[in-house]
């Protein structure tokens, strides 16, 4: 009886074993990546939602221009004409998203300037099946061959904006995910794997999460469901997850709903992302040290917590033209916050880093709408009496994606960063 029990105890164990090897071969993932670990990388945010006009002319006019920043455009392989004018007469130009050669040439600025990589935002309306998701997956498929081809960190970034308050949940961005693992092999692509992965498993980010301004109710959208799926899932789960939250998330208060449900689902994930954008301003006394302050005591709290947590840095802010269309009755002015020519960039990258942070997220790479863009911009710019634009400040067009390099090159060396931003005319 006693060897009866033996052999059953051996046979279990034996498929125990099968079963758990047989699990970890269904995985999609690649079992290797150039990008193992968030730490010590600067990430910046991109969009990819810019598109070339199918019913007519882009931007036709001065009234539609929804941008507070125009983009450099002499290097692009492809450009579109506007319907505006720079100071001598010539056309404004625009690139599309869509173009292939776009995201090779803005992957190809990252390898230049030593940027680690992106986050492609992936928005929650592109994720139902029925819904504009070619586009999107048109542009993500390019971004993650261009990301091999110029060996850059790129992960997907889940924006819940577009989410509705009623009818809808998080189902569809677990179907996407599988969508985008099993067609777009995005977590195993051909050539060079950089899948940014963290703790050794490739990164999830949802952003949204606890915002007051959204009309979802974040107890009821099915967020634990959705990263315990990216956690573990046999075949498409194993994965570490960031959620992008307020950035007074750790009080609850100020731009945070009050509700503790939000820490419970922090407590979940492995990364924490605060949205800083608009939340600090060089034209404040002692931001900097509230700045400084902040990112601590939210590092003390995920230490607790075991949490990693990364700071959110941007160049400047500005939505004139697009407030003109969201807010008729409240036009913001331009350039609210001010670039400096990068010194409030460079201060808040130095605050961070000198504050214990070990990796960066910058918002973001090609966002002009919002002012924030560290991608190549132009002080010449259309002529408008209504339109107006953020410039360089004199300075040449890659003066952020320098500073970006930058950065990111003290933060791989563990160098001291230096509170006064780096002259790039002067020998460092």
């Amino acid at each position: 009886m006693k060897t009866i029990t033996n052999y059953k105890s051996i046979f279990r164990i034996a498929l125990f074993l099968a079963l758990s090897i047989g699990s970890v071969n269904a995985n999609k993932h690649a079992k290797q990546t150039k990008y193992p670990t968030y730490n010590g990388l600067v990430m910046a945010g991109y969009q990819g939602w810019f598109r070339e006009a199918t019913d007519g002319m882009l931007y036709p006019d001065e009234n539609k221009v929804r941008l507070d920043m125009w983009p450099d455009v002499s290097e692009y392989e492809k450009t579109y004409p506007t319907g505006l004018k720079h100071a001598d007469g010539s056309t404004a130009r625009f690139f599309s998203s869509t173009d292939k050669s776009t995201v090779d040439l803005h992957f190809k600025w990252m390898k230049e300037y030593g940027i680690d990589g992106v986050f492609m935002q992936r928005f929650f309306n592109k994720t139902k099946p029925k819904g504009p998701r070619s586009t999107t997956t048109t542009v993500l498929k390019n971004a993650f061959e261009a990301a091999s081809k110029y060996e850059r960190a790129i992960a997907v970034m889940y924006d819940l904006s577009g989410l509705k308050a009623t009818g809808e949940d998080c189902s569809s961005i677990i179907e996407d995910w599988k969508f985008l693992v099993d067609s777009l092999k995005v977590t195993n692509q051909q050539g060079a794997k950089t899948y940014l992965y963290h703790n050794g498993k490739p990164l999830v980010t949802i952003w949204g999460v606890g915002f007051p301004d959204r009309p979802y109710n974040i107890q009821n959208i099915g967020l634990e469901r959705l990263i315990d799926f990216l956690k573990n899932d046999p075949v498409y789960g194993g994965c570490s997850v960031m959620l992008g939250v307020p950035t007074y998330w750790r009080d609850l208060n100020a731009d945070c709903n009050p509700d503790p449900y939000l820490h419970e689902l922090i407590k979940k994930c492995d990364i924490v992302l605060p949205w800083m954008v608009q939340r600090f301003t060089p034209l404040l006394h002692n931001e900097m040290g509230r700045y400084r302050d902040a990112i601590k005591s939210d590092m003390n709290w995920c230490k607790t917590y075991n949490l990693d947590y990364v700071p959110c840095v941007t160049p400047g802010f500005s939505w004139h033209n697009l407030s003109r269309f969201e807010f008729p009755d409240d036009v913001k002015p331009s350039g609210s916050i001010p670039r400096q020519g990068g010194k409030f960039y460079w201060q808040q990258m130095s605050t961070a880093i000198n504050a214990g942070a070990s990796m960066l997220y910058v918002a973001m790479f090609d966002e002009v709408n919002e002012g924030t863009a560290i991608f190549k911009c132009t002080d010449n710019p259309p002529i408008s009496d209504f339109a107006k634009f953020v410039g360089m400040d004199g300075l040449p067009s890659d003066q952020y994606l320098w500073l970006t390099g930058k950065a990111a090159e003290l933060l791989r060396k563990g160098a001291i960063f230096p509170a006064e931003m780096p002259n790039r005319n002067k020998k460092q």
